[in-house]
Protein backbone atom coordinates (compact mmCIF):
# COMPACT_ATOMS: atom_id res chain seq x y z
CA UNK A 1 0.00 0.00 0.00
CA UNK A 2 1.38 3.27 -0.85
CA UNK A 3 1.47 6.07 1.37
CA UNK A 4 -1.23 8.34 2.63
CA UNK A 5 -2.11 11.83 3.52
CA UNK A 6 -1.83 12.68 7.25
CA UNK A 7 -5.20 14.40 6.75
CA UNK A 8 -7.99 13.96 4.46
CA UNK A 9 -11.03 16.23 4.18
CA UNK A 10 -14.18 14.52 3.11
CA UNK A 11 -17.37 16.88 1.99
CA UNK A 12 -20.55 15.08 1.94
CA UNK A 13 -21.66 12.16 4.26
CA UNK A 14 -23.45 9.68 1.89
CA UNK A 15 -22.61 6.21 1.03
CA UNK A 16 -19.62 7.25 -1.04
CA UNK A 17 -18.17 9.87 1.51
CA UNK A 18 -19.11 7.56 4.71
CA UNK A 19 -17.22 4.84 2.69
CA UNK A 20 -14.02 6.93 1.81
CA UNK A 21 -13.71 8.30 5.86
CA UNK A 22 -13.83 4.67 7.04
CA UNK A 23 -11.37 3.69 4.54
CA UNK A 24 -9.14 5.97 4.91
CA UNK A 25 -9.43 5.88 8.81
CA UNK A 26 -8.72 2.00 9.03
CA UNK A 27 -5.51 3.27 6.70
CA UNK A 28 -4.04 5.27 10.19
CA UNK A 29 -5.50 8.34 8.19
CA UNK A 30 -7.15 11.44 10.28
CA UNK A 31 -10.68 12.37 8.69
CA UNK A 32 -12.63 15.39 8.57
CA UNK A 33 -15.98 14.62 7.64
CA UNK A 34 -17.97 17.08 6.18
CA UNK A 35 -21.80 17.08 5.88
CA UNK A 36 -24.23 20.27 5.93
CA UNK A 37 -27.39 18.16 7.40
CA UNK A 38 -29.47 18.93 9.13
CA UNK A 39 -28.55 22.88 9.09
CA UNK A 40 -29.27 22.82 5.48
CA UNK A 41 -31.02 20.14 3.27
CA UNK A 42 -31.13 19.29 -0.07
CA UNK A 43 -34.52 19.37 -1.95
CA UNK A 44 -34.56 14.81 -1.71
CA UNK A 45 -33.09 14.78 2.03
CA UNK A 46 -34.98 14.72 5.13
CA UNK A 47 -32.83 12.58 7.66
CA UNK A 48 -30.06 14.42 9.53
CA UNK A 49 -28.52 10.75 9.57
CA UNK A 50 -25.44 10.23 7.21
CA UNK A 51 -25.64 7.67 4.54
CA UNK A 52 -29.82 8.19 4.13
CA UNK A 53 -30.73 6.05 0.74
CA UNK A 54 -33.51 8.79 -0.86
CA UNK A 55 -34.76 6.15 -3.51
CA UNK A 56 -35.21 1.88 -2.94
CA UNK A 57 -33.77 0.18 -0.72
CA UNK A 58 -32.27 -2.06 -2.41
CA UNK A 59 -28.29 -2.27 -3.07
CA UNK A 60 -29.23 -4.56 -6.10
CA UNK A 61 -27.67 -8.36 -6.63
CA UNK A 62 -25.43 -9.99 -4.02
CA UNK A 63 -24.69 -12.64 -5.92
CA UNK A 64 -21.30 -13.20 -6.93
CA UNK A 65 -22.25 -14.14 -10.30
CA UNK A 66 -23.47 -10.88 -11.32
CA UNK A 67 -20.80 -7.70 -11.21
CA UNK A 68 -22.85 -5.94 -8.56
CA UNK A 69 -22.27 -8.68 -6.88
CA UNK A 70 -19.19 -9.15 -7.17
CA UNK A 71 -17.78 -5.75 -6.42
CA UNK A 72 -19.75 -6.38 -2.82
CA UNK A 73 -17.98 -9.36 -1.96
CA UNK A 74 -14.77 -7.29 -2.86
CA UNK A 75 -15.85 -4.64 -1.05
CA UNK A 76 -16.70 -6.73 2.25
CA UNK A 77 -13.03 -8.12 1.84
CA UNK A 78 -11.63 -4.89 2.20
CA UNK A 79 -13.83 -4.14 5.51
CA UNK A 80 -16.52 -2.27 4.04
CA UNK A 81 -18.75 -0.05 6.17
CA UNK A 82 -21.28 -0.34 4.02
CA UNK A 83 -21.57 -3.71 3.20
CA UNK A 84 -21.60 -4.02 7.22
CA UNK A 85 -24.05 -1.62 7.90
CA UNK A 86 -26.22 -3.93 4.70
CA UNK A 87 -25.86 -6.68 6.13
CA UNK A 88 -26.99 -6.19 9.78
CA UNK A 89 -29.96 -4.22 8.29
CA UNK A 90 -30.65 -6.67 5.76
CA UNK A 91 -34.65 -7.32 4.79
CA UNK A 92 -35.41 -10.43 2.69
CA UNK A 93 -35.10 -9.90 -1.18
CA UNK A 94 -34.66 -12.87 -2.56
CA UNK A 95 -30.88 -12.53 -4.57
CA UNK A 96 -30.98 -8.62 -3.54
CA UNK A 97 -29.35 -6.91 -1.06
CA UNK A 98 -32.06 -4.59 0.37
CA UNK A 99 -32.10 -2.76 3.83
CA UNK A 100 -34.33 -0.98 6.57
CA UNK A 101 -33.22 2.04 5.35
CA UNK A 102 -33.66 3.75 8.92
CA UNK A 103 -32.07 1.45 10.89
CA UNK A 104 -29.25 1.49 8.19
CA UNK A 105 -28.52 5.25 8.75
CA UNK A 106 -28.25 5.09 12.14
CA UNK A 107 -25.87 2.14 11.57
CA UNK A 108 -23.16 4.39 9.66
CA UNK A 109 -24.10 7.67 11.38
CA UNK A 110 -22.96 5.42 15.11
CA UNK A 111 -20.11 3.77 13.15
CA UNK A 112 -18.52 6.90 12.15
CA UNK A 113 -19.54 8.99 14.97
CA UNK A 114 -17.48 6.46 17.21
CA UNK A 115 -14.20 5.98 15.07
CA UNK A 116 -11.83 8.22 16.84
CA UNK A 117 -9.82 9.07 14.00
CA UNK A 118 -12.94 10.65 11.99
CA UNK A 119 -14.14 14.13 12.81
CA UNK A 120 -17.54 14.92 11.61
CA UNK A 121 -18.64 18.73 11.13
CA UNK A 122 -22.01 19.70 10.53
CA UNK A 123 -21.75 22.77 8.25
CA UNK A 124 -21.97 23.33 5.03
CA UNK A 125 -18.88 23.60 2.75
CA UNK A 126 -19.54 26.58 0.04
CA UNK A 127 -16.32 26.85 -1.34
CA UNK A 128 -13.52 24.86 -2.72
CA UNK A 129 -9.81 25.20 -1.34
CA UNK A 130 -7.98 26.86 -3.96
CA UNK A 131 -5.00 25.36 -1.99
CA UNK A 132 -4.99 22.49 0.09
CA UNK A 133 -2.00 22.51 3.25
CA UNK A 134 1.09 20.69 2.55
CA UNK A 135 0.52 16.32 3.75
CA UNK A 136 -3.27 16.93 2.93
CA UNK A 137 -6.32 15.22 0.54
CA UNK A 138 -9.80 16.36 -0.63
CA UNK A 139 -12.48 14.06 -1.30
CA UNK A 140 -15.38 15.92 -2.70
CA UNK A 141 -18.30 13.09 -2.11
CA UNK A 142 -21.57 15.64 -2.62
CA UNK A 143 -23.34 13.63 -5.73
CA UNK A 144 -25.43 15.49 -8.03
CA UNK A 145 -27.45 16.95 -5.04
CA UNK A 146 -25.02 19.19 -4.36
CA UNK A 147 -25.67 22.26 -2.83
CA UNK A 148 -25.90 26.05 -4.82
CA UNK A 149 -22.78 27.53 -3.09
CA UNK A 150 -20.27 24.34 -3.47
CA UNK A 151 -21.96 23.57 -7.22
CA UNK A 152 -20.98 27.71 -8.17
CA UNK A 153 -17.59 26.92 -6.69
CA UNK A 154 -17.22 23.66 -8.74
CA UNK A 155 -17.82 25.41 -11.76
CA UNK A 156 -15.58 27.96 -11.73
CA UNK A 157 -12.89 25.88 -10.42
CA UNK A 158 -13.55 23.62 -13.15
CA UNK A 159 -15.62 25.68 -16.23
CA UNK A 160 -17.96 22.64 -16.05
CA UNK A 161 -21.29 22.65 -15.43
CA UNK A 162 -22.84 18.84 -15.71
CA UNK A 163 -24.79 18.46 -12.37
CA UNK A 164 -27.97 17.24 -12.73
CA UNK A 165 -30.50 15.33 -10.89
CA UNK A 166 -34.16 13.44 -11.29
CA UNK A 167 -36.02 12.94 -7.77
CA UNK A 168 -39.18 10.06 -8.20
CA UNK A 169 -40.97 8.72 -6.06
CA UNK A 170 -40.41 5.19 -4.56
CA UNK A 171 -43.67 4.00 -3.82
CA UNK A 172 -44.46 2.02 0.02
CA UNK A 173 -47.45 0.98 0.95
CA UNK A 174 -48.59 -0.79 4.34
CA UNK A 175 -48.69 -4.57 4.81
CA UNK A 176 -51.61 -4.75 6.89
CA UNK A 177 -53.77 -2.68 3.78
CA UNK A 178 -52.80 -5.76 1.37
CA UNK A 179 -55.57 -8.70 0.18
CA UNK A 180 -53.54 -11.27 1.06
CA UNK A 181 -56.57 -13.62 -0.62
CA UNK A 182 -55.30 -12.53 -3.84
CA UNK A 183 -51.36 -11.46 -3.22
CA UNK A 184 -49.55 -14.57 -2.94
CA UNK A 185 -45.66 -14.89 -1.71
CA UNK A 186 -43.33 -16.01 -3.97
CA UNK A 187 -39.74 -15.93 -4.81
CA UNK A 188 -39.21 -16.21 -9.13
CA UNK A 189 -38.51 -19.29 -10.13
CA UNK A 190 -39.27 -20.49 -6.80
CA UNK A 191 -35.40 -19.31 -5.88
CA UNK A 192 -35.63 -18.82 -1.51
CA UNK A 193 -37.79 -18.93 1.20
CA UNK A 194 -40.38 -16.45 -1.56
CA UNK A 195 -39.14 -13.11 -0.12
CA UNK A 196 -41.72 -11.39 -2.46
CA UNK A 197 -45.17 -10.32 -2.37
CA UNK A 198 -47.23 -10.57 -5.82
CA UNK A 199 -49.76 -8.77 -7.15
CA UNK A 200 -50.94 -10.95 -10.47
CA UNK A 201 -52.69 -9.21 -13.64
CA UNK A 202 -54.79 -10.70 -16.16
CA UNK A 203 -54.52 -8.94 -19.69
CA UNK A 204 -57.84 -6.89 -19.40
CA UNK A 205 -56.59 -5.55 -15.88
CA UNK A 206 -52.94 -4.60 -17.14
CA UNK A 207 -54.19 -3.06 -20.21
CA UNK A 208 -56.74 -1.07 -17.76
CA UNK A 209 -53.82 -0.04 -15.53
CA UNK A 210 -51.65 1.03 -18.63
CA UNK A 211 -54.24 3.19 -19.85
CA UNK A 212 -54.90 4.72 -16.67
CA UNK A 213 -51.04 5.23 -16.20
CA UNK A 214 -50.84 6.84 -19.56
CA UNK A 215 -52.96 9.83 -18.85
CA UNK A 216 -52.27 10.02 -14.99
CA UNK A 217 -51.50 13.63 -13.69
CA UNK A 218 -47.61 13.90 -13.21
CA UNK A 219 -45.69 16.04 -10.62
CA UNK A 220 -44.09 19.33 -12.47
CA UNK A 221 -40.70 19.16 -12.62
CA UNK A 222 -38.83 21.15 -9.64
CA UNK A 223 -35.96 23.85 -10.16
CA UNK A 224 -32.95 21.79 -9.91
CA UNK A 225 -34.49 18.76 -11.75
CA UNK A 226 -33.40 17.95 -15.55
CA UNK A 227 -35.21 15.54 -17.38
CA UNK A 228 -32.14 13.23 -17.76
CA UNK A 229 -33.17 9.30 -16.93
CA UNK A 230 -30.65 7.02 -14.95
CA UNK A 231 -31.78 3.74 -17.55
CA UNK A 232 -31.40 1.46 -14.54
CA UNK A 233 -33.96 3.62 -12.69
CA UNK A 234 -36.64 5.00 -15.32
CA UNK A 235 -40.03 6.31 -13.89
CA UNK A 236 -42.89 4.15 -14.52
CA UNK A 237 -44.77 6.22 -17.19
CA UNK A 238 -41.55 7.25 -18.99
CA UNK A 239 -40.99 3.29 -19.35
CA UNK A 240 -44.53 2.98 -20.74
CA UNK A 241 -43.68 5.82 -23.06
CA UNK A 242 -41.51 3.76 -24.96
CA UNK A 243 -44.48 1.21 -25.63
CA UNK A 244 -47.54 -1.37 -23.81
CA UNK A 245 -45.16 -3.92 -23.27
CA UNK A 246 -42.26 -2.44 -21.55
CA UNK A 247 -43.60 -2.55 -18.05
CA UNK A 248 -44.93 -6.10 -18.83
CA UNK A 249 -40.46 -7.02 -19.85
CA UNK A 250 -39.38 -4.95 -17.10
CA UNK A 251 -40.73 -4.38 -13.87
CA UNK A 252 -43.74 -5.94 -13.85
CA UNK A 253 -42.42 -9.54 -15.87
CA UNK A 254 -44.47 -12.32 -14.90
CA UNK A 255 -41.67 -15.03 -15.76
CA UNK A 256 -41.40 -17.64 -13.20
CA UNK A 257 -43.79 -16.49 -10.76
CA UNK A 258 -46.56 -18.93 -10.24
CA UNK A 259 -50.17 -17.82 -9.46
CA UNK A 260 -51.11 -20.30 -6.59
CA UNK A 261 -54.85 -19.72 -7.29
CA UNK A 262 -55.03 -20.46 -11.60
CA UNK A 263 -51.53 -22.75 -11.04
CA UNK A 264 -49.85 -20.69 -13.86
CA UNK A 265 -48.10 -17.54 -14.75
CA UNK A 266 -49.73 -14.61 -14.72
CA UNK A 267 -49.97 -11.82 -17.44
CA UNK A 268 -48.31 -9.50 -15.25
CA UNK A 269 -47.03 -8.91 -11.40
CA UNK A 270 -46.25 -6.20 -9.26
CA UNK A 271 -43.92 -6.86 -7.36
CA UNK A 272 -43.75 -5.49 -3.27
CA UNK A 273 -40.10 -6.05 -1.42
CA UNK A 274 -40.13 -5.65 2.38
CA UNK A 275 -39.35 -1.96 3.45
CA UNK A 276 -38.61 -2.56 7.02
CA UNK A 277 -37.44 -5.07 9.38
CA UNK A 278 -40.64 -5.79 10.95
CA UNK A 279 -42.78 -6.11 8.02
CA UNK A 280 -44.86 -3.52 8.31
CA UNK A 281 -43.94 -1.60 4.87
CA UNK A 282 -43.77 -2.97 1.18
CA UNK A 283 -41.72 -0.87 -1.58
CA UNK A 284 -43.61 -1.61 -4.74
CA UNK A 285 -40.24 -2.86 -6.91
CA UNK A 286 -39.37 -0.81 -9.95
CA UNK A 287 -42.23 1.47 -9.77
CA UNK A 288 -40.14 4.68 -9.19
CA UNK A 289 -42.80 7.66 -10.16
CA UNK A 290 -43.67 11.25 -10.82
CA UNK A 291 -46.92 11.12 -10.41
CA UNK A 292 -48.80 12.93 -7.94
CA UNK A 293 -49.89 11.44 -4.70
CA UNK A 294 -53.86 11.64 -5.36
CA UNK A 295 -53.18 9.72 -8.74
CA UNK A 296 -50.57 7.31 -7.39
CA UNK A 297 -53.58 6.51 -4.95
CA UNK A 298 -56.29 6.21 -7.59
CA UNK A 299 -53.49 4.21 -10.28
CA UNK A 300 -52.32 2.06 -7.59
CA UNK A 301 -55.38 0.70 -6.24
CA UNK A 302 -55.93 -0.70 -9.60
CA UNK A 303 -53.76 -3.29 -8.59
CA UNK A 304 -55.33 -6.56 -7.48
CA UNK A 305 -54.49 -7.10 -4.04
CA UNK A 306 -53.98 -3.06 -3.81
CA UNK A 307 -57.75 -2.21 -3.83
CA UNK A 308 -57.03 -0.70 -0.20
CA UNK A 309 -53.59 -0.02 -0.17
CA UNK A 310 -52.17 2.62 1.65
Amino acid sequence: MGSHPEQLQIIGGGLAGCEAAWQAAGLGCRVVLYEMKPLVFSPAHQSPLLGELVCSNSLRSAAVTSAVGLLKEEMRCMGSLIIEAAEVTRVPAGKALAVDREKFAHCITEKIGANSLITLVREEVKELPAILPEGSALILATGPLTSDALAESLLRLTGKEHLAFYDAIAPIVAAESLDRNIVFQASRYDEGPGDYLNCPMDRSQYENFITELAQAQKVPLKAFEEQKYFEGCLPIEVMLDRGPETLRFGPMKPVGLIDPRTGREAFAVVQLRMENKEGSQYNMVGFQTKLTYGEQRRIFRMIPGMEQAE
